[in-house]
């Protein structure tokens, strides 16, 4: 015990010089980001595959209405006048097949991307995925790459009911020999696409519906062609150090907003953005947990065998000592999707929850007692 209280001491000191910069740095973010060019998801997307497919012959589309129709989300617009129909592909319903087509052709040395109108309908094509795509570089001692990215809209919409809300992180998260990306932002999701793209190894890329019309700034950086963010990595999306809140998807948004509130009240929370399910950074979760001593973990998937359950059991398992709360999991109801707007609402983690949630690990939240 001595000793974590010896490194606690001198992460303080270490901590207090990088503090003395922070502010400085906060008024630099924030002049950049209102001089900032603005991009959607969608856009940054889109202009991902267009410069990817630029970049390299051996890519190419595949999917449900991604050439005529220019994608059920318009991810694709554009591509198939720009690259023909033999590198923009509209297959049958058929997912099973169109997948067992892109893992083949994988094998073989092109770069397929195929899209699942939503993630739920990949339930079809698992096989493919985890026994044909996941394994086969393993099986073969090495001998066969699989560079093929699976990506499409996942978890949970609006009144879409319970086949098509499911969020398929940690069902692919527990996978070896897959890589696993959930972007929030338009450079999450520029990145990361592209470094799904060019991976060697099969990449699950899952996306937000709701995210696709929402715009960040981006900066001239981001917009190099070149560019391209590390898979394994978090980003620490705001600092503090009272509480840690990961999130990754759309619940970096709602963290990023419970933090606002939050700081309102006195809490300093730290946010990051996981970007990578698999692999997980721990590095980056354990040294905030460190500094902060406490943890709340947001997701919109089941509770059970979660994302937020794999962080708990790392930060235990790592940093138990620094612990001073017990740790917090926000996560979706352990129900099927509800169908009713109302009954929707309390089964998706809500800005609110995570609140109350930092509130309890700060022991700010008032006692149960109290208010009976």
């Amino acid at each position: 015990m001595l000793g974590i209280v010896r490194q606690k001491v001198g992460a303080k000191c270490i901590n207090s010089s990088v503090k003395q910069s922070l502010p400085r740095t906060l008024d630099a973010a924030r002049r950049f980001s209102s001089a900032a060019k603005q991009m959607t998801v969608r856009d940054a997307l889109n202009s991902a595959l267009d410069e990817e497919m630029s970049a390299d012959p051996k890519v190419f589309l595949m999917g449900e209405e991604v050439g005529e129709y220019q994608g059920a989300y318009k991810i694709t617009k554009g591509l198939l006048d720009k690259y023909g129909p033999e590198r923009v592909r509209d297959t049958p319903i058929t997912e099973a097949g169109f997948t067992g087509i892109g893992v083949g052709a994988a094998y073989y040395g092109l770069r397929p991307v195929v899209e699942f109108m939503t993630f739920n309908f990949s339930m079809q094509a698992i096989d493919h995925i985890i026994n044909s795509a996941a394994k086969s570089n393993y099986m073969s001692a090495g001998q066969i790459s699989v560079p093929i990215v699976f990506r499409g809209p996942n978890g949970a919409a609006a009144g879409v009911g319970a086949q098509h809300s499911q969020c398929y992180a940690a069902w692919y998260g527990s996978c070896p020999g897959l890589k696993v990306l959930a972007p929030y932002s338009a450079e999450d999701a520029r990145g990361l696409l592209k470094a799904a793209i060019r991976d060697p190894d099969p990449v699950v890329f899952l996306e937000n519906e709701l995210l696709y019309g929402e715009s960040f700034p981006i900066s001239a950086e981001v917009l190099d062609s070149s560019f391209c963010l590390p898979i394994g990595k978090a980003k620490i999306e705001l600092e503090g150090k009272d509480v840690t809140i990961t999130a990754f998807s759309k619940m970096v948004g709602s963290a990023l907003q419970a933090a606002e509130i939050l700081s309102k009240e006195g809490i300093s929370a730290e946010v990051i953005n996981l970007r990578s399910i698999r692999p997980l950074d721990r590095d980056t979760i354990n040294r905030s947990v460190r500094k902060t001593n406490r943890l709340v973990t947001v997701e919109e998937g089941y509770p059970q065998h979660g994302v937020g359950a794999e962080i708990c059991a790392s930060v235990i398992e790592e940093s138990f000592g620094y612990l001073d709360a017990p740790v917090e999991r926000i996560a979706g109801a352990d129900v099927p999707m509800p169908y009713a707007a109302n009954l929707e609402r309390m089964a998706v983690p809500q800005v609110e929850d995570i609140v109350r949630a930092a509130k309890r690990a700060c022991y700010r939240s008032v006692p149960k007692s109290a208010t009976a």
